[in-house]
């Protein structure tokens, strides 16, 4: 397996050729850097006008490796070839570096870029990206790509230092300045001395924010979503918004935005909400990766991204739900204190149905994101969590009412799959005897690392030495937990049985209103089956618009024309008003007599479309009559000959288990249309179109594809 390390980009407050000559005192030798032992000079060119400087050296790198493993390799050194390429005129050094030694068995690349920064023509980037790929080495594979990463890892942090050192040692010697290059030199940039040294170039906080706004792209709004422009994450805005992280943390992080840019066009999630899943999955790229795309289909097709501003809890539970936000812990996190001991579980169940509370919880839990961005500007450093302490007094055996339990274990289960790494710490305060009893029927759904963060005291003990005091100021401790900061959250209390709904009532009131707000809609599409929707189009010029997700396995899908009315032939799939998605049975209406060009023919050519994309398109209609929209699932072995390819999908050996989609279609009339699908945009929180289809073209079809 290839390991790969992208890096942030690393800006010095610098102009670049000032930068360029801190860099070059790195040669021939380096005592900064112990594992570079020194380097040779094997190729040089300057071209005439001095704008070009190429040089390519051999380095010679001492690896820390065990000395066994140096025995059997039969290696006391390393050697690495490094190509420089200096461009005076476009301000850029590009830097290219392979290993010579092992090169049959191992591979290592690595590329750097020195540029001037986009926004500022005093600053300097740096980029790197680096490959290692070990074939083989007598065994010790494992080994020597651990020792390899480890130590790449540390030089980074190095390296920077490095650069920093020399143009400290530069200003101290008062070269503060070197003219860029002009036409007619021929000798590069020389350094010269500045009496006044006015380096780093200084600009206020308000310019710096807006500089590294744009170069991250950073989007409005309180939503978890920002717009993919295609910039790379800079090192000092991970370190003041997102925190300390390891340099592989750093490139996990940016290997998952990049592949979200990629294949979610339109919004996709800001990096604090990225770093999130990647802490709850320990930095697998894998499992994060199918951890947030499962959420992000959850987000989009309830909008949970407009909840704050679409949400308006019921009257019943404003009043009832005796919790809300109060000032903020020592760290300076958004404390949000529920008194659970005062909430009349049954009762809210029965007045406002569980769907209600589940809202109310997520509207809570975004709330807590939007707090934190805002905590993370108030108080200068990265605030990507919340605490919540929790008041257990009047806890009893009334809230162990099985309907209750059950509702709180679906609760549990929605935030912990969608809202990971948002608990700082969760402190549990005048636990009853009961206590014991709902920690053992709950914890077990309660991820390790959030169980972690509880923190429970019994009796009334919570607010000496090891208490609640050591992570919230006593100032704020509220009135009825014995402090004198007065609270205005609700208190809780019965609810009137006179507000119980019937059963009837709650289920049509919740379940089916939950299940029709959403747009979207998903089906699970077996091995040599399909899944397929069509629409009667009367009017030619209408406009068939389509946006899925491909939330598990790798699918074929098509748009066919055809003059015939299907018939609905079903096929059973699984369908709970508990998943996350809203399923529906495999529908099948090409008739498996129809002839592919005689009862029907195709519009749109097959695309394949991957586990994890996110697909957006639209097709101008020619005639009317009947449009199928196909979903089939593929295998590597169909096929590019689109001459047979219905004979491959009648046939598709697929895979053994099932694929999903989730999936929402719309048929525009040819005189509502104006290219911008509004209407499309509108109803997803999450993907957006990837271009403008003109209502004026002379196409008749015009298929737009956001991977």
């Amino acid at each position: 397996m290839v390991q790969k390390y992208l890096s942030p980009v690393r800006v010095y407050k610098y102009p670049f050729e000032l930068v360029m000559a801190a860099y070059e005192k790195r040669f021939p030798t380096c005592p900064l850097i112990p594992v570079f032992l020194g380097s040779d000079i094997t190729y040089e060119h300057r071209s005439e006008d001095g704008s070009l400087h190429v040089v390519e050296r051999s380095c010679k790198l001492n690896v820390d490796a065990p000395r066994l493993l140096k025995k059997i390799a039969g290696v006391e050194f390393v050697y690495f070839i490094q190509k420089n390429t200096l461009n005076w005129k476009e301000r850029t050094l590009n830097i290219e570096a392979y290993n010579e030694t092992f090169s049959t068995r191992v591979l290592v690349n690595e590329t750097c870029r020195y540029s001037v920064h986009p926004d500022n023509e005093e600053w300097t980037c740096f980029e790197q990206t680096a490959s290692l790929d070990i074939k083989s080495f007598f065994g010790f594979e494992s080994t020597v790509e651990k020792i390899a990463m480890k130590q790449y890892t540390a030089n980074i942090k190095r390296g920077k230092e490095v650069i920093e050192f020399y143009l400290n040692e530069l200003i101290s010697q008062g070269i503060t300045h070197i003219p860029r290059w002009t036409p007619g030199e021929s000798g590069g940039c020389t350094p010269t001395y500045r009496n006044a040294i006015r380096l780093p170039y200084s600009i206020d906080d308000q310019q710096e924010s807006s500089v590294l706004g744009l170069v991250r792209g950073e989007s409005g709004g309180h939503n978890q979503m920002s717009e993919p422009d295609g910039v790379k994450l800079e090192a000092e805005y991970i370190e003041r918004y997102l925190g300390q992280l390891t340099p592989m943390q750093e490139s996990t992080l940016i290997h998952l935005r990049q592949w979200l840019q990629e294949t979610h066009k339109g919004k996709i999630p800001k990096d604090e909400h990225i770093l999130r899943f990647l802490q709850a999955r320990d930095f697998n790229l894998e499992k994060a990766r199918e951890m947030l795309c499962q959420s992000l289909s959850w987000r989009k097709q309830y909008q949970v991204d407009y909840i704050l501003q679409t949400w308006h809890p019921p009257t019943i539970l404003e009043e009832f739900y005796a919790g809300g936000w109060h000032y903020h812990d020592k760290d300076g996190r958004p404390l949000y204190i529920l008194r659970l001991g005062q909430v009349d579980t049954k009762g809210l169940l029965k007045a406002v149905g569980e769907e209600a509370i589940l809202r109310h919880v997520l509207s809570i839990s975004e709330e807590g994101q939007r707090r934190c961005e805002e905590n993370t500007h108030l108080f200068g450093s990265p605030i990507r969590s919340w605490t919540c302490l929790v008041d257990l007094e009047g806890l009893n055996m009334r809230h162990l009412w099985r309907p209750g339990v059950k509702a709180l274990l679906r609760i549990i289960e929605v935030v912990e799959a969608n809202y990971p790494e948002t608990l700082g710490k969760l402190l549990i305060v005048r636990a009853p005897r009961v206590f014991p009893v709902l920690w053992t029927l709950v914890s077990p759904f309660i991820n390790e690392n959030s169980r972690k963060k509880f923190l429970i005291y019994s009796g009334n003990n919570y607010q000496g030495p090891g208490g609640v005091t050591d992570y919230v100021d006593k100032e704020i401790i509220p009135d009825f937990l014995g402090g004198e900061c007065v609270c205005n959250i609700p208190e809780g209390g019965l609810v009137p049985k006179s507000l119980y709904q019937s059963d009837d009532e709650t289920e049509t009131s919740d379940h089916i209103r939950l299940w029709t707000e959403t747009l979207y809609h998903s089906a699970y599409i077996y091995k040599g089956s399909a899944h397929e929707i069509s629409a009667e189009i009367l009017e030619v010029e209408s406009v068939i618009t389509w946006d899925f997700d491909v939330l598990r396995g790798d699918v074929v899908f098509s748009l066919f024309h055809s003059k015939r009315a299907p018939a609905i032939h079903q096929k059973d799939s699984s369908s709970s008003l508990t998943s996350s998605a809203s399923s529906s049975n495999n529908v099948q209406l090409i008739d498996k007599n129809w002839v592919l060009g005689v009862d029907y023919s195709w519009v749109e050519a097959p695309l394949v479309c991957r586990e994890g994309e996110s697909i957006q398109g639209s097709h101008v209609t020619r005639w009317p009559g009947f449009y199928i929209l196909q979903w089939k699932t593929h295998s590597s072995s169909s096929g590019s000959s689109i001459a047979r390819v219905d004979d491959v999908l009648a046939s598709l050996p697929g895979s053994s288990h099932k694929c999903k989609v989730m999936y929402y279609f719309e048929v525009l009339a040819s005189e509502d249309f104006r290219g911008s699908m509004s209407s499309l945009e509108s109803c997803s929180g999450f993907s957006q179109l990837s271009g403008v289809t003109n209502s004026s073209t002379k196409s008749h079809s015009s298929s737009m594809v956001s991977r």
